[in-house]
Protein backbone atom coordinates (compact mmCIF):
# COMPACT_ATOMS: atom_id res chain seq x y z
CA UNK A 1 0.00 0.00 0.00
CA UNK A 2 1.44 3.40 -1.19
CA UNK A 3 2.17 5.88 1.45
CA UNK A 4 1.05 9.61 1.57
CA UNK A 5 3.62 11.80 0.58
CA UNK A 6 4.74 15.09 2.68
CA UNK A 7 3.17 17.13 0.07
CA UNK A 8 -0.18 15.59 0.26
CA UNK A 9 -0.31 15.35 4.13
CA UNK A 10 0.29 19.15 3.80
CA UNK A 11 -2.13 19.63 1.66
CA UNK A 12 -5.07 17.90 3.08
CA UNK A 13 -3.89 19.22 6.72
CA UNK A 14 -4.22 23.46 4.98
CA UNK A 15 -7.60 22.09 3.24
CA UNK A 16 -8.41 20.86 7.10
CA UNK A 17 -7.88 23.84 8.67
CA UNK A 18 -9.47 26.23 6.40
CA UNK A 19 -12.88 24.40 7.05
CA UNK A 20 -12.20 24.54 10.91
CA UNK A 21 -11.16 28.01 10.60
CA UNK A 22 -14.38 29.10 9.18
CA UNK A 23 -16.78 26.97 10.90
CA UNK A 24 -15.18 27.62 14.24
CA UNK A 25 -15.35 31.73 13.37
CA UNK A 26 -18.72 31.60 12.04
CA UNK A 27 -20.65 29.23 14.48
CA UNK A 28 -19.10 30.80 17.37
CA UNK A 29 -20.79 34.44 16.15
CA UNK A 30 -23.44 32.77 15.50
CA UNK A 31 -23.86 30.96 19.14
CA UNK A 32 -22.96 34.38 21.02
CA UNK A 33 -24.39 36.73 18.70
CA UNK A 34 -27.29 38.76 20.96
CA UNK A 35 -31.23 38.81 19.93
CA UNK A 36 -32.08 41.69 17.56
CA UNK A 37 -35.97 40.40 18.57
CA UNK A 38 -36.84 42.49 21.43
CA UNK A 39 -40.57 43.67 22.81
CA UNK A 40 -40.42 45.18 26.31
CA UNK A 41 -43.50 46.09 28.29
CA UNK A 42 -43.33 49.77 26.88
CA UNK A 43 -44.34 48.65 23.41
CA UNK A 44 -47.56 50.44 22.92
CA UNK A 45 -50.57 48.83 21.69
CA UNK A 46 -52.60 48.63 19.08
CA UNK A 47 -50.21 49.83 16.44
CA UNK A 48 -48.45 47.81 13.86
CA UNK A 49 -44.84 48.81 11.62
CA UNK A 50 -44.84 49.07 7.87
CA UNK A 51 -41.65 48.17 6.54
CA UNK A 52 -40.13 48.42 2.53
CA UNK A 53 -37.81 46.07 1.73
CA UNK A 54 -35.30 46.57 -1.20
CA UNK A 55 -33.71 43.26 -0.39
CA UNK A 56 -30.47 41.79 -1.95
CA UNK A 57 -31.13 41.25 -5.48
CA UNK A 58 -34.17 41.24 -7.01
CA UNK A 59 -35.96 40.50 -3.59
CA UNK A 60 -37.92 43.59 -2.79
CA UNK A 61 -41.38 43.48 -0.59
CA UNK A 62 -43.36 45.68 1.82
CA UNK A 63 -44.29 44.03 4.62
CA UNK A 64 -46.70 45.14 7.98
CA UNK A 65 -45.85 43.49 11.53
CA UNK A 66 -47.55 43.50 14.68
CA UNK A 67 -46.16 44.85 18.21
CA UNK A 68 -45.28 41.62 18.69
CA UNK A 69 -42.75 41.80 15.41
CA UNK A 70 -44.82 38.85 14.13
CA UNK A 71 -45.53 39.26 10.01
CA UNK A 72 -49.07 40.43 9.33
CA UNK A 73 -48.66 40.23 5.77
CA UNK A 74 -46.46 40.88 3.01
CA UNK A 75 -46.43 41.60 -0.89
CA UNK A 76 -43.42 41.37 -3.45
CA UNK A 77 -43.36 41.20 -7.13
CA UNK A 78 -40.97 43.78 -7.65
CA UNK A 79 -37.25 44.87 -7.47
CA UNK A 80 -37.38 46.96 -4.29
CA UNK A 81 -39.87 48.61 -2.19
CA UNK A 82 -38.71 51.87 -0.60
CA UNK A 83 -40.96 54.70 1.27
CA UNK A 84 -44.46 52.84 2.58
CA UNK A 85 -47.35 54.73 3.73
CA UNK A 86 -50.32 53.87 4.87
CA UNK A 87 -53.52 56.15 3.68
CA UNK A 88 -56.82 57.19 5.63
CA UNK A 89 -58.84 54.27 3.50
CA UNK A 90 -56.11 51.88 4.74
CA UNK A 91 -54.57 51.63 1.36
CA UNK A 92 -50.83 51.40 1.23
CA UNK A 93 -48.75 53.57 -1.01
CA UNK A 94 -45.65 52.21 -1.83
CA UNK A 95 -42.39 53.63 -4.19
CA UNK A 96 -40.72 50.96 -6.30
CA UNK A 97 -38.81 49.91 -8.58
CA UNK A 98 -39.50 46.42 -11.62
CA UNK A 99 -38.41 44.83 -14.64
CA UNK A 100 -41.21 45.69 -17.57
CA UNK A 101 -41.46 45.32 -21.69
CA UNK A 102 -43.58 48.35 -21.62
CA UNK A 103 -40.35 50.82 -21.98
CA UNK A 104 -41.30 54.03 -23.86
CA UNK A 105 -37.91 55.22 -25.75
CA UNK A 106 -35.59 52.29 -24.09
CA UNK A 107 -35.33 49.02 -24.98
CA UNK A 108 -37.17 45.87 -23.54
CA UNK A 109 -36.49 44.64 -21.06
CA UNK A 110 -36.69 47.87 -19.08
CA UNK A 111 -36.56 49.18 -15.44
CA UNK A 112 -40.15 51.36 -14.54
CA UNK A 113 -40.34 53.16 -11.51
CA UNK A 114 -42.87 55.10 -9.64
CA UNK A 115 -45.90 54.22 -6.70
CA UNK A 116 -48.21 50.99 -6.26
CA UNK A 117 -50.98 50.84 -4.05
CA UNK A 118 -51.39 47.84 -2.04
CA UNK A 119 -54.83 46.92 -0.50
CA UNK A 120 -54.09 44.20 2.50
CA UNK A 121 -57.48 43.36 2.99
CA UNK A 122 -59.03 40.93 3.13
CA UNK A 123 -56.57 39.59 0.63
CA UNK A 124 -53.42 41.53 -0.03
CA UNK A 125 -53.29 42.22 -3.69
CA UNK A 126 -51.49 45.44 -5.90
CA UNK A 127 -54.54 47.04 -6.43
CA UNK A 128 -52.72 49.97 -9.05
CA UNK A 129 -50.30 51.58 -9.79
CA UNK A 130 -48.89 54.49 -11.27
CA UNK A 131 -45.15 54.40 -13.02
CA UNK A 132 -42.89 55.90 -16.02
CA UNK A 133 -39.76 53.96 -17.70
CA UNK A 134 -36.29 54.70 -16.91
CA UNK A 135 -32.91 54.55 -18.59
CA UNK A 136 -31.42 53.40 -15.15
CA UNK A 137 -32.78 52.16 -12.14
CA UNK A 138 -29.32 53.14 -10.32
CA UNK A 139 -29.77 56.61 -11.71
CA UNK A 140 -33.15 57.20 -11.78
CA UNK A 141 -35.36 55.52 -9.15
CA UNK A 142 -38.09 56.82 -7.21
CA UNK A 143 -37.52 56.14 -3.50
CA UNK A 144 -39.64 58.88 -2.19
CA UNK A 145 -43.64 60.21 -2.38
CA UNK A 146 -47.08 60.66 -0.40
CA UNK A 147 -50.22 62.34 -0.92
CA UNK A 148 -50.78 65.78 -0.27
CA UNK A 149 -53.88 67.65 1.31
CA UNK A 150 -54.99 68.44 -1.97
CA UNK A 151 -55.42 64.53 -3.34
CA UNK A 152 -51.80 65.34 -5.78
CA UNK A 153 -48.83 63.07 -5.46
CA UNK A 154 -45.50 64.46 -4.17
CA UNK A 155 -42.58 62.97 -6.19
CA UNK A 156 -39.06 62.87 -5.24
CA UNK A 157 -37.64 62.27 -8.91
CA UNK A 158 -34.08 61.46 -9.55
CA UNK A 159 -34.23 60.53 -13.38
CA UNK A 160 -34.59 64.88 -13.74
CA UNK A 161 -33.66 65.44 -10.11
CA UNK A 162 -36.49 67.32 -9.59
CA UNK A 163 -39.59 67.46 -7.07
CA UNK A 164 -42.98 67.70 -8.48
CA UNK A 165 -46.70 67.34 -7.73
CA UNK A 166 -48.36 64.78 -10.13
CA UNK A 167 -52.39 65.14 -10.52
CA UNK A 168 -54.10 61.85 -11.37
CA UNK A 169 -56.84 63.69 -13.00
CA UNK A 170 -55.29 65.69 -15.55
CA UNK A 171 -52.23 63.11 -15.52
CA UNK A 172 -49.90 65.31 -15.44
CA UNK A 173 -47.57 67.53 -13.15
CA UNK A 174 -49.31 70.99 -11.41
CA UNK A 175 -46.06 71.84 -10.65
CA UNK A 176 -42.40 71.19 -10.57
CA UNK A 177 -39.19 72.27 -8.96
CA UNK A 178 -36.09 71.25 -10.83
CA UNK A 179 -32.31 71.01 -8.71
CA UNK A 180 -30.64 72.80 -12.12
CA UNK A 181 -32.23 76.16 -10.88
CA UNK A 182 -30.18 76.00 -7.79
CA UNK A 183 -27.22 73.61 -8.48
CA UNK A 184 -25.07 72.92 -11.59
CA UNK A 185 -26.26 70.08 -13.80
CA UNK A 186 -24.99 67.73 -16.29
CA UNK A 187 -25.97 67.76 -19.78
CA UNK A 188 -27.98 64.74 -19.38
CA UNK A 189 -29.04 63.85 -15.85
CA UNK A 190 -30.93 60.77 -16.69
CA UNK A 191 -27.26 59.26 -17.72
CA UNK A 192 -25.62 59.59 -14.19
CA UNK A 193 -26.56 59.35 -10.72
CA UNK A 194 -25.95 63.07 -10.20
CA UNK A 195 -27.78 64.71 -6.82
CA UNK A 196 -29.81 61.62 -5.83
CA UNK A 197 -32.27 63.43 -4.59
CA UNK A 198 -34.03 60.87 -2.65
CA UNK A 199 -36.26 62.12 0.12
CA UNK A 200 -38.96 64.74 -0.02
CA UNK A 201 -41.51 65.89 2.64
CA UNK A 202 -44.61 68.51 2.95
CA UNK A 203 -43.79 70.65 6.10
CA UNK A 204 -45.91 73.45 5.40
CA UNK A 205 -48.25 75.34 3.28
CA UNK A 206 -45.99 74.88 -0.40
CA UNK A 207 -42.71 74.20 1.62
CA UNK A 208 -40.57 70.76 1.11
CA UNK A 209 -38.13 69.43 3.14
CA UNK A 210 -35.46 67.96 0.20
CA UNK A 211 -32.70 65.05 1.15
CA UNK A 212 -30.06 65.83 -1.50
CA UNK A 213 -28.12 62.73 -0.59
CA UNK A 214 -24.84 62.98 -3.37
CA UNK A 215 -23.91 66.43 -1.93
CA UNK A 216 -24.45 65.34 2.11
CA UNK A 217 -27.41 68.36 2.20
CA UNK A 218 -31.01 68.67 3.44
CA UNK A 219 -32.88 71.76 1.63
CA UNK A 220 -36.01 73.36 1.97
CA UNK A 221 -38.06 74.54 -0.93
CA UNK A 222 -40.45 77.23 -0.90
CA UNK A 223 -43.07 77.65 -4.11
CA UNK A 224 -42.25 80.70 -6.34
CA UNK A 225 -38.95 81.38 -4.11
CA UNK A 226 -37.05 77.83 -4.41
CA UNK A 227 -34.05 77.31 -2.28
CA UNK A 228 -34.82 79.24 1.33
CA UNK A 229 -33.12 77.13 3.19
CA UNK A 230 -29.68 74.91 3.15
CA UNK A 231 -28.64 72.21 5.74
CA UNK A 232 -24.89 71.59 5.53
CA UNK A 233 -23.61 74.08 3.32
CA UNK A 234 -20.19 73.05 3.09
CA UNK A 235 -21.40 69.93 2.19
CA UNK A 236 -19.46 68.44 5.40
CA UNK A 237 -19.67 64.52 5.39
CA UNK A 238 -18.53 64.54 9.30
CA UNK A 239 -22.05 66.53 9.39
CA UNK A 240 -24.21 64.38 6.96
CA UNK A 241 -23.00 61.62 4.75
CA UNK A 242 -25.07 60.43 1.82
CA UNK A 243 -28.04 60.92 4.22
CA UNK A 244 -31.89 58.72 3.97
CA UNK A 245 -35.17 59.76 4.60
CA UNK A 246 -34.86 63.17 6.97
CA UNK A 247 -37.93 63.37 9.53
CA UNK A 248 -39.02 67.56 10.21
CA UNK A 249 -39.45 68.12 13.57
CA UNK A 250 -40.77 71.56 13.60
CA UNK A 251 -38.99 74.84 12.54
CA UNK A 252 -35.12 74.44 13.32
CA UNK A 253 -35.05 71.22 14.05
CA UNK A 254 -34.67 67.74 11.91
CA UNK A 255 -33.89 64.05 12.67
CA UNK A 256 -31.95 62.00 9.77
CA UNK A 257 -30.87 58.68 9.32
CA UNK A 258 -26.99 59.70 8.12
CA UNK A 259 -26.21 56.69 6.45
CA UNK A 260 -22.25 56.77 5.60
CA UNK A 261 -21.34 57.58 8.96
CA UNK A 262 -23.70 54.55 10.15
CA UNK A 263 -25.62 56.73 12.83
CA UNK A 264 -29.04 58.94 13.53
CA UNK A 265 -28.40 62.55 13.96
CA UNK A 266 -31.01 65.32 15.39
CA UNK A 267 -29.88 68.63 13.92
CA UNK A 268 -30.48 72.03 15.41
CA UNK A 269 -30.64 75.13 14.23
CA UNK A 270 -28.21 77.73 16.31
CA UNK A 271 -30.47 80.91 16.70
CA UNK A 272 -27.41 83.06 17.26
CA UNK A 273 -24.85 81.60 14.36
CA UNK A 274 -28.11 80.06 12.04
CA UNK A 275 -25.34 76.96 11.54
CA UNK A 276 -26.72 73.70 12.05
CA UNK A 277 -25.38 71.61 15.04
CA UNK A 278 -25.75 67.96 16.23
CA UNK A 279 -28.14 67.82 19.31
CA UNK A 280 -28.56 63.90 19.35
CA UNK A 281 -26.44 61.10 17.91
CA UNK A 282 -26.76 57.48 18.32
CA UNK A 283 -23.95 55.24 16.50
CA UNK A 284 -25.46 52.04 18.25
CA UNK A 285 -28.53 49.71 19.61
CA UNK A 286 -28.45 47.28 22.43
CA UNK A 287 -24.84 46.62 22.18
CA UNK A 288 -25.08 46.22 17.69
CA UNK A 289 -23.49 49.33 15.87
CA UNK A 290 -25.48 50.78 13.57
CA UNK A 291 -24.91 49.78 10.12
CA UNK A 292 -26.18 51.97 7.30
CA UNK A 293 -29.44 52.73 8.82
CA UNK A 294 -32.02 54.78 6.09
CA UNK A 295 -34.59 56.12 8.21
CA UNK A 296 -35.76 57.39 11.60
CA UNK A 297 -38.84 58.52 12.77
CA UNK A 298 -39.91 60.89 16.24
CA UNK A 299 -42.66 59.42 17.39
CA UNK A 300 -45.17 61.01 19.18
CA UNK A 301 -44.69 59.29 22.68
CA UNK A 302 -41.02 60.58 21.80
CA UNK A 303 -39.20 57.72 20.71
CA UNK A 304 -37.23 57.38 17.63
CA UNK A 305 -38.05 54.60 15.36
CA UNK A 306 -35.28 53.64 13.38
CA UNK A 307 -34.49 51.44 10.51
CA UNK A 308 -31.08 49.84 10.67
CA UNK A 309 -30.97 49.08 6.70
CA UNK A 310 -27.78 46.59 6.58
CA UNK A 311 -28.44 44.61 10.30
CA UNK A 312 -31.73 43.78 8.81
CA UNK A 313 -33.80 45.42 11.81
CA UNK A 314 -36.03 47.66 12.72
CA UNK A 315 -35.88 49.61 16.09
CA UNK A 316 -37.56 51.61 18.82
CA UNK A 317 -35.78 53.39 21.22
CA UNK A 318 -35.73 56.19 24.16
CA UNK A 319 -34.21 59.37 24.41
CA UNK A 320 -31.23 57.62 26.37
CA UNK A 321 -31.11 54.58 23.73
CA UNK A 322 -33.11 52.06 25.52
CA UNK A 323 -34.82 49.65 23.49
CA UNK A 324 -38.74 49.32 23.37
CA UNK A 325 -39.13 47.07 20.27
CA UNK A 326 -36.40 45.42 18.19
CA UNK A 327 -37.94 43.21 14.88
CA UNK A 328 -36.20 41.16 12.76
CA UNK A 329 -37.29 42.43 9.15
CA UNK A 330 -36.33 40.74 5.41
CA UNK A 331 -33.09 42.02 4.07
CA UNK A 332 -32.18 45.42 3.45
CA UNK A 333 -35.22 47.40 4.65
CA UNK A 334 -35.17 50.79 3.45
CA UNK A 335 -37.75 52.78 5.29
CA UNK A 336 -40.16 51.81 7.99
CA UNK A 337 -43.44 53.86 9.42
CA UNK A 338 -45.32 53.28 12.75
CA UNK A 339 -48.79 52.97 12.03
CA UNK A 340 -51.25 54.56 12.66
CA UNK A 341 -48.89 57.62 13.17
CA UNK A 342 -47.34 58.04 9.57
CA UNK A 343 -45.30 61.33 9.12
CA UNK A 344 -46.17 62.74 12.09
CA UNK A 345 -43.83 63.77 14.38
CA UNK A 346 -43.08 63.75 18.65
CA UNK A 347 -40.80 67.15 20.10
CA UNK A 348 -37.10 67.77 19.36
CA UNK A 349 -35.09 66.09 21.94
CA UNK A 350 -32.91 69.24 24.56
CA UNK A 351 -29.54 69.27 24.64
CA UNK A 352 -29.01 69.37 28.65
CA UNK A 353 -29.09 66.94 31.17
CA UNK A 354 -28.52 63.81 29.68
CA UNK A 355 -25.92 62.22 26.89
CA UNK A 356 -25.98 63.46 23.51
CA UNK A 357 -23.97 60.94 21.66
CA UNK A 358 -24.80 57.13 22.23
CA UNK A 359 -22.18 54.87 21.29
CA UNK A 360 -19.19 54.95 19.43
CA UNK A 361 -18.90 55.71 16.00
CA UNK A 362 -17.70 52.64 13.86
CA UNK A 363 -14.36 52.04 11.80
CA UNK A 364 -14.05 51.68 8.64
CA UNK A 365 -11.47 48.85 7.92
CA UNK A 366 -10.13 49.38 4.00
CA UNK A 367 -11.27 46.41 1.60
CA UNK A 368 -12.79 44.43 4.16
CA UNK A 369 -15.43 46.90 5.10
CA UNK A 370 -16.19 47.08 0.81
CA UNK A 371 -16.26 43.64 0.38
CA UNK A 372 -18.53 43.02 2.97
CA UNK A 373 -21.14 46.15 1.75
CA UNK A 374 -20.62 44.41 -1.55
CA UNK A 375 -21.80 41.40 -0.39
CA UNK A 376 -24.72 42.61 1.55
CA UNK A 377 -26.29 43.93 -1.31
CA UNK A 378 -26.40 40.79 -3.33
CA UNK A 379 -26.54 38.06 -1.08
CA UNK A 380 -28.71 37.73 2.57
CA UNK A 381 -26.46 37.63 5.13
CA UNK A 382 -26.96 37.42 8.95
CA UNK A 383 -26.61 41.18 10.66
CA UNK A 384 -23.46 39.25 12.73
CA UNK A 385 -21.11 38.93 9.99
CA UNK A 386 -18.50 41.24 10.38
CA UNK A 387 -15.19 42.29 8.16
CA UNK A 388 -13.30 39.51 10.63
CA UNK A 389 -15.92 36.97 8.54
CA UNK A 390 -14.22 38.02 5.95
CA UNK A 391 -11.19 38.05 6.46
CA UNK A 392 -11.34 34.34 8.11
CA UNK A 393 -12.81 33.23 4.42
CA UNK A 394 -10.37 35.06 2.51
CA UNK A 395 -7.14 32.99 4.83
CA UNK A 396 -9.35 30.20 4.47
CA UNK A 397 -9.82 29.88 0.30
CA UNK A 398 -5.83 30.80 0.40
CA UNK A 399 -5.20 27.91 2.68
CA UNK A 400 -7.59 25.49 -0.26
CA UNK A 401 -5.63 26.91 -2.88
CA UNK A 402 -2.48 26.59 -1.47
CA UNK A 403 -3.67 22.57 -0.24
CA UNK A 404 -5.37 22.10 -3.53
CA UNK A 405 -2.16 22.48 -5.43
CA UNK A 406 -0.43 20.91 -2.74
CA UNK A 407 -2.63 17.99 -3.95
CA UNK A 408 -2.38 18.04 -7.40
CA UNK A 409 1.57 18.27 -7.56
CA UNK A 410 1.98 15.36 -5.18
CA UNK A 411 -0.52 13.55 -7.57
CA UNK A 412 1.91 14.27 -10.66
CA UNK A 413 5.09 13.54 -9.51
CA UNK A 414 3.77 9.99 -7.99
Amino acid sequence: MKSWSNSTRRGLLLIVAGVLLVGLTFGASWAFAPNTSVVSPGAENNTTTLVGVQGPGWGGSVVEIDNNGTTMWSVGNAISYQDVTQLDNGTVLATYADKYRACGPYKPPCKRTGVRFVDPQPNTKVTGEWSYPVRTRKDSEVHDAEILPSGELLVADMEYESIYTYNFTTGKPSWTWNASQYYDAPSDPTKTDWLHINDVDRIGDGRYLVSVRNTNQLIIVERGKGVVEVINENRDPSILDKQHNPHWLGDGAVVVADSENHRIVELHRNESTGKWEEAWTVYEVDGIQLDWPRDADRLPNGNTLITDSRNNRVVEITRNGSVVTSYDVPDLPYEADRVPFGESYGQPYGTEGESNVLGERSVNIPVLSTLLTGARHVISLPFWVSELHVLVVLVAVTLWIVGGFLLVTSRWSS
